[in-house]
């Protein structure tokens, strides 16, 4: 059965998605002096109590990639063996964050999305396979993971051979450890992670 590769919910939760935490973190993640628009308005902005749009687009840059080719990874993995997968913003998640950072709370954690998978109520072979087959829900669930090891090595490995220009350096230095952490994070195996579906998954194969 053929799915669409997006919906139109699904668009319009990466949009907020993105919009969310580009807000949130726009104070955490600050871009370099240097990467600021040559603009005297951006100064006037910046430090007038203006909305920093610079520092918003920075963070959304930092963040928002590593979050949504996560979530794309388990959705594309999913869909791939015939699934029904759907990204969903985490509403409750993002609004509480935006409180918190309204609130001038320094530390801020939030997860900002998901990915809803599983068979069509009427696809029988799809339910047989995931009932027989316990290696498939453990590759659907370490996908994401697995998404954020590929870009945490593959920027790593163009810092040390000093492939990436030097003014986006510290752009491509924070993508590579926010990709880390996750990666890090989610494989914990503990309910509710990505590390315990995988690991549980493959117990299950014993």
């Amino acid at each position: 059965m053929a799915f669409p590769l997006f919906t139109l919910n699904e668009l319009m939760d990466i949009i907020i998605m993105v919009a969310f935490l580009g807000f949130i973190f726009k104070d955490v993640f600050k871009a370099p002096m240097y990467e600021a628009p040559d603009d005297p308005e951006f100064y006037l902005k910046t430090y007038n109590g203006g909305f920093d749009w610079h520092g918003f687009k920075f963070a959304v840059l930092v963040t928002a990639p590593a979050v949504l080719f996560h979530e794309l990874g388990h959705k594309f993995v999913a869909m791939a063996f015939g699934m029904v997968a759907q990204f969903k913003a985490a509403y409750i998640w993002l609004a509480l964050g935006a409180i918190l950072k309204l609130a001038g709370v320094g530390f801020i954690f939030v997860v900002p999305a998901y990915v809803s998978w599983g068979c069509s109520s009427t696809d029988a072979s799809c339910m047989a396979l995931l009932q027989s087959s316990p290696w498939v829900g453990a590759l659907i669930a370490v996908a994401g993971p697995a998404v954020n090891l590929l870009i945490w090595l593959l920027i790593a490995y163009l810092l040390k051979e000093e492939k990436i220009p030097s003014k986006y350096v510290a752009l491509a230095v924070l993508t590579k450890n926010i990709n880390k952490f996750l990666f890090i994070f989610n494989m914990i195996p503990i309910p509710g992670f990505d590390g315990f579906h995988f690991f549980s998954r493959l117990l299950a194969m014993v």
